[in-house]
């Protein structure tokens, strides 16, 4: 990219977003366009394709979504899957019509299979069942990502996809219910601290085992393959490394100070068992992540405490 391109970021007040637009500004883009929700609803047709023909963006990163954690995703199954397809199709297609150079799609490593081998590369995708806890997301975005795919096929675009694991950081959400784990964790095990609490409940058994990449170096490698990368298979970003649930909950204790007993709900839902993403594309590619575990929680919580707007979402 031209570092006076013209470039649209989509959701750039979520964590994703806002993170992509701080590494463009980082590595010295300026032209940069962003819309607040009230100004333009991706989820009409008319204002989106209206919006992309005043503007015709050279590039896009497409980082709006309707996301949320399992009670969020279980509560809302028709929501997700509605309002993140037409969005997505509202954007993608405009972007088509109008001759965007390229597009960088942004979906969720839930569209893997549930029980896909682990680490899971990019070609288990639609190999079998989808995670039920999160389906209607999932498929949402694999329409996404198949879209792009089509483009490709059909009319030569360069549009890719970019599948990441748990993200956390800067702009999360840390709603009680509505986010997910670990930013949900920062939150509980805060407020159980300042209220003297002696135990902390945690949903689940505690053994599913999670990935987790900070928010900016998932900025960085889509900038990086804004730059780097065309085709029609998706790039898992990750870190190749894993923890239990349980290790998690004991860890972001730790970084919050909360030293008191930490049990565990069995009747709620574990979720899917395992999910760690094969992250040797994007090293083949040159691409590394460089923000550890416990490095980035801290910085999450620094972000939590100084955003008390934010905590009361």
């Amino acid at each position: 990219m031209d570092k006076n391109a013209k470039i649209y970021v989509a959701g750039h007040r979520g964590m994703v977003g806002s993170a992509i637009v701080r590494e463009l500004k980082k590595q010295g883009y300026e032209n940069i366009i962003v819309k607040t929700h009230g100004e333009l609803d991706l989820c009409r047709q008319d204002q989106v394709e209206a919006f992309f023909e005043a503007e015709k963006p050279e590039y896009v990163f497409l980082a709006a979504a309707k996301v949320g954690g399992i009670v969020a995703n279980q509560s809302a199954l028709a929501d997700f899957m509605y309002e993140n397809m037409i969005l997505e199709m509202n954007v993608i297609h405009s972007a088509w019509k109008q001759g965007c150079k390229k597009l960088l799609f942004l979906g969720s490593s839930c569209i893997y299979p549930r029980m896909a081998p682990q680490p899971m590369k990019e070609d288990c995708l639609l190999t079998s069942e989808l995670e039920k806890t999160n389906e209607s997301y999932a498929l949402a975005k694999i329409s996404g990502l198949k879209y792009c795919e089509f483009l490709n096929r059909q009319y030569g675009t360069d549009y890719i996809s970019v599948m990441p694991t748990n993200l956390y950081g800067p702009n999360d959400n840390y709603h009680p219910t509505h986010s997910h784990v670990l930013p949900a964790l920062i939150r509980r095990f805060h407020e159980a601290k300042e209220s003297g609490a002696t135990q902390v409940v945690c949903w689940g058994d505690g053994s599913p085992l999670r990935e987790f990449l900070y928010v900016d170096d998932l900025a960085n490698l889509c900038v990086f393959l804004m730059n780097h990368y065309s085709g029609n298979e998706t790039v898992n970003a990750g870190t190749g490394k894993e923890l239990s649930i349980k290790e998690l909950t004991e860890l972001v204790a730790k970084v919050v100070g909360y030293e008191g007993e930490i049990a565990w709900d069995t009747s709620k839902p574990n979720g899917t068992p395992r999910k760690l993403l094969d992250v040797s594309k994007a090293s083949a590619l040159g691409w590394n992540y460089r923000t550890e575990l416990e490095e980035g929680i801290r910085l999450a919580y620094k972000d939590f405490l100084e955003n008390p707007m934010r905590a009361e979402r």
